[in-house]
């Protein structure tokens, strides 16, 4: 299945979380931190400014990106894998190497 965002909105991968602690000790799924980091695997066609022009977004298709801990809503596509669709806005920072 392929998603393809409208407007501002973004899909983005997030990053898979420590199973261990730096001590060691394994982490149950629920007691794991989800990462607020992960690539951006589709884009939408940007915004409609007030004037009528649609501005692009800053972001583009395998950026590495920081987002807030509460960004997006998380989905299952191709068989289990989850994927957040979230706005442009949501997103803090690209980054880079």
């Amino acid at each position: 299945m392929k998603i393809q965002p409208l407007g501002d909105r973004v899909v983005v991968e997030r990053d898979e979380g420590s199973d261990k602690t730096a001590g060691g000790i394994v982490l149950p799924d629920t007691a794991k931190e989800k990462p607020q980091k992960g690539k951006v695997l589709a884009v939408g066609e940007g915004r409609i400014t007030k004037d009528g022009k649609r501005r692009e977004l800053q972001v583009k298709v395998g950026d590495s990106v920081l987002f807030t801990s509460y960004a997006g809503d998380e989905f299952k596509i191709d068989g289990g894998k989850k994927v957040l669709l979230m706005r442009e806005d949501d997103i803090l920072a690209v980054i880079e190497g």
